[in-house]
């Protein structure tokens, strides 16, 4: 089983969990806080990951830093103790990437990516954002990004679909049809 596939179904049952016996959102949170504490600090992070140091000694070291953090969810520390024990802590960012998809799926909420030439302003992204909300009927959270080669125009991405509006995109169709005519 790869690794992704692995966070997901920890992510699946994670959420059924979170669903039947808490806070779906303070699972995500507690989550999220339990990773931003490996990040901030290389060293934890290094001994989180690394294979050679036993599964013993990682319990032991999330078993102390959940007693200093006893607002952690049941459910999460229950998590965290098992990636742990079998050795699947090096798997927490790909499993709360897979559990805020299932979460944002379940609130109704679509991510969506703008890809511009230039940066957006803030009143051009609450404007995309009301656009993208008026055309899927759903909440929408917007990340930008900037892309100079596309010339202008914009790329949007919402879940698996592209609009390609460039452009760099429309200019390269118009080519395509002088080619072939």
């Amino acid at each position: 089983m790869t690794e992704q596939a692995a966070a997901n179904r920890y992510a699946r049952a994670l959420f059924e969990v979170s669903l039947d016996n808490g806070d779906p959102r303070r699972t995500d949170s507690d989550v999220a806080a339990f990773q931003k504490l490996v990040d901030g600090h290389p060293a934890l992070g290094r001994v989180m990951r690394n294979r050679a140091i036993s599964t013993v000694a990682k319990r032991s070291v999330v078993a102390a830093i959940l007693d200093r953090t006893p607002e952690t969810s049941p459910i999460v520390r229950r998590l965290l103790l098992m990636l742990s024990e079998r050795g699947r802590l090096h798997l927490l960012p790909l499993l709360l990437a897979a559990y805020r998809d299932r979460l944002t799926a379940h609130l109704g909420i679509v991510r969506a990516r703008v890809t511009t030439a230039s940066p957006l302003d803030a009143g051009r992204v609450a404007s995309i954002t009301e656009r993208l909300k008026a055309a899927t009927g759903r909440q929408v959270t917007l990340e930008t990004a900037v892309d100079e080669s596309l010339v202008g125009g914009m790329v949007t991405r919402i879940g698996g679909t592209i609009f390609d509006g460039s452009l760099a995109h429309h200019l390269d169709r118009l080519r395509q049809r002088f080619m072939t005519a």
